[in-house]
């Protein structure tokens, strides 16, 4: 009986002679029989065209049309883009969302890094630690996180109650303009388990040597922190930020529970999406969302494309 090794010879080169016998430059044997591969992926392609190209460029032609959900769509052309330029409400629930992300995006990296240098000592019981910080991030966009989130701030919440121990009285935090968009940067500053993941598998990437020649060079743990550390993250940091951001501007669950679908106090809470969701769902004006919709894919494209070009003035390789 031939050996495996033989067997293999033998196939390979039976597979070398049906090749050549084909047409040089031919579709087969420039691309071989891979029906396999793509019937593992068809699953997948079909979600790909069905759930998501698909709807997109139905939204991109109904963006240009008046279409209410009961009628045929009527073709409108620039009308509802005009009418975004002149929607205040609109721009009130841009600006908002602004906010938000400019605000909320920094402060929740800042604490997921912070955290991960806390981790990284080595300490026992690790898994445990990162299983209890990185569950807030599972549950924060979830209605049941968003209804408690309306309890510990209201008028007889739990940061009331903290307060009135020392007593103080504090306001209806939900129920004030003034403080109801701080309530859900909190919440999405709460919920740093994901950065924080990435950020300790990067900082467990450093190499250990550049720590060993700073301490003897005498570099204490402040300038070894932001002279190796933070250039050898800036990757791990960028990485994030993107991400981050994008996650962000799609907010919508927290706003929607913790406003009751308002946007209240007084639009305070009126994120771009949960405006837009009113506009399609509440007011039956889908064409006029599926341009709001665009032009928020448009500003996020935007502003990733710059933080690429940004890149490369601060975010460093090990190479």
């Amino acid at each position: 009986m031939s050996s495996l090794g033989e067997l293999r010879t033998i196939a390979r080169e039976a597979r070398r002679k049906k090749d050549s016998s084909l047409p040089k430059g031919s579709l087969k044997q420039r691309f071989p029989d891979n029906r396999a591969g793509y019937l593992f992926l068809l699953p997948w392609l079909i979600g790909l065209l069905v759930f998501t190209i698909g709807p997109m460029i139905a939204s991109g032609y109904l963006a240009f049309t008046d279409y209410n959900l009961l009628q045929p769509p009527q073709w409108s052309g620039m009308d509802n883009w005009a009418r975004m330029f002149n929607d205040t409400r609109l721009w009130n629930s841009f600006r908002v969302t602004i906010v938000y992300v400019f605000v909320g995006v920094p402060l929740q990296l800042a604490l997921a890094l912070a955290v991960a240098l806390f981790l990284d000592r080595g300490m026992r019981g690790l898994s445990f630690y990162r299983s209890i910080f990185y569950l807030p991030s599972l549950m924060g966009g979830s209605v049941a996180i968003a209804i408690l989130w309306r309890q510990v701030f209201g008028k007889e919440g739990l940061v009331n109650a903290v307060l009135g121990v020392f007593s103080i009285e504090g306001p209806g935090w939900i129920a004030h303009p003034d403080y109801a968009l701080g309530t859900l940067i909190i919440l999405n500053v709460w919920t740093f388990g994901s950065p924080m993941i990435i950020f300790l598998a990067g900082l467990r990437q450093i190499p250990e040597m550049y720590y060993e020649a700073a301490v003897m060079d005498g570099a204490g743990k402040v300038r070894r922190f932001f002279s190796i550390t933070i250039p050898l993250l800036t990757p791990i940091i960028f990485f994030n930020l993107v991400l981050q951001i994008i996650f962000a501007f799609q907010s919508f669950t927290q706003a929607y529970i913790v406003s009751g679908g308002t946007g209240g106090p007084s639009d305070s809470t009126m994120f771009f999406t949960l405006y837009l969701y009113k506009e399609a769902f509440t007011q039956l004006n889908m064409g006029y969302a599926s341009a709001m919709a665009w032009f928020l894919l448009v500003v996020i494209g935007a502003l990733t494309a710059f933080n690429f070009w940004l890149s490369k003035f601060w975010v460093f390789y090990d190479d």
